[in-house]
């Protein structure tokens, strides 16, 4: 399977930088064999995106509704992002669950609703730092995994996000990657059966051009949702072509 790099731009750039961003990347990108690169944007730069992106890099949004239309003002649904060429979306990230109060269920019935219309979720998982330092990371991760797949099929990424490590400099050690992703891959297994050798599980947290290789190297990490890094282009170019 290849190697994903979903570049979350979160709240950032309006459709004109958008523009800008994905020209810049069309005159250096070259595409890396067994990388796939992605970007989700903020629902407003999508069409901008397929419109202006090299050849081969693909995106998607950031949230969908969990209702497939109707009177739900403000909301995106996953016909909409599907049908502006949108091949992911990332759901349940830890922003979400957080400032949004996100659960679990929530978080499944989006994964659904993205996967019946021809989506492939990202569903995100992991644990705050106060969970770590109890030593009781996995069996949250893992417990949050189980519920926020309640009902989704097999078509999905996972991306381990701890938490602790999201846009503060702090970065989980390859090994701690590989270790909840390992241990993601077996519970995937439980849920999927051997179909979960092809789910690919990414990593998130403060992941940049000088780290990516040695994460992305683990024998269960088959990627990264990244943050920061995304938004400018020479970032994503050095982690590219670090996968080389």
């Amino acid at each position: 399977m290849k190697t994903l790099l979903a570049l979350n731009w979160k709240m950032n750039k309006t459709p004109s930088e958008a523009r800008s961003w994905a020209h810049e990347l069309s005159e250096k990108y070259e595409p890396v064999p067994g990388v796939e690169l992605a970007v989700m944007a903020p629902a407003l730069s999508l069409s901008v995106l397929a419109a202006n992106l090299p050849a081969g890099v693909g995106f998607g949004g950031q949230d969908v509704s969990e209702h497939e239309s109707g009177a739900y003002t403000g909301e995106i649904s996953a016909a909409m992002l599907a049908d502006v060429g949108a091949r992911y979306v990332v759901i349940g990230h830890s922003e979400r669950r957080e400032y949004h109060l996100e659960t679990d269920a929530q978080v499944a019935a989006k994964a659904q609703r993205a996967q019946a219309n021809g989506l492939t979720p990202i569903v995100c998982v992991g644990e705050k730092l106060d969970v770590r330092e109890a030593g009781k990371q996995v069996p949250f991760t893992l417990a949050q995994l189980r519920a926020s797949l309640a009902g989704v099929g097999e078509d999905l990424v996972v991306a381990y996000e701890p938490v602790w490590a999201i846009g503060t400099g702090k970065t989980a050690t390859a090994q701690d990657a590989e270790e909840m992703a390992a241990e993601i891959r077996e519970t995937l297994r439980e849920l999927y059966g051997e179909g979960a050798s092809e789910i690919r599980v990414l990593y998130g947290g403060s992941v940049k051009p000088d780290n990516i290789a040695e994460i992305c190297g683990q024998p269960n990490v088959n990627g990264a949702l990244v943050g920061g890094a995304s938004l400018k282009v020479p970032d994503v170019l050095g982690m590219n072509d670090a996968l080389r």
